[in-house]
């Protein structure tokens, strides 16, 4: 299994190509048990003009239909960006039991401020899961790529 930097990196990589896709520099990844990556996905709201299309809501939707919840529950979603409250909830009912992020939310805010196109929630994904029932293991932020994220998302906002 590599190291959080490791992964987080390509995380970082998928938010560079949803910009050159035209949409807004997030990715996600979903790591298994055994250190396998066995999902990835970039943001894709704008181009597909469909408001949920969060790299990691839209990853759950995948992998809630090809994976069931316990294997899911083994497995960590890798994502470049604290998730939203959107997010955080299908991490939740997909069931991941651990999410690793490379910069919170509250830095995202403080980055685009009252930006239409990302009215972002200063609301950290811990807090949301504390009220749920599971324990969903979190890590982040990572501050040794804080710089390599918050520079994708500069160029962009």
């Amino acid at each position: 299994m590599k190291d959080h930097e490791f992964y987080l990196k390509r995380t970082i990589e998928l938010a560079d190509r949803a910009v050159k896709h035209g949409n807004t520099p997030f990715g996600a990844l979903l790591v298994d048990h055994d250190g396998n990556v066995i999902l990835e996905q970039e943001n894709i709201e704008i181009t597909e003009n469909d408001c949920t299309g969060h790299a990691e809501t839209t990853l759950m939707r995948k992998a809630s239909k090809l994976y069931n919840k316990d294997f899911l529950w083994n497995c960590t979603l890798y994502t470049s960006v604290e998730p939203c409250a959107m997010c955080s909830g299908a991490i939740y009912w997909g069931n991941v039991g651990k999410v690793v992020y490379g910069i919170s939310e509250k830095e995202l805010l403080n980055l685009t401020g009252n930006n239409k196109q990302n009215p972002t929630f200063d609301l950290a994904c811990r807090k949301i899961f504390e009220h749920g029932q599971k324990e969903i293991n979190i890590v982040g932020p990572i501050e040794s790529l804080k710089n390599d994220i918050l520079e994708i998302h500069r160029r962009y906002w």
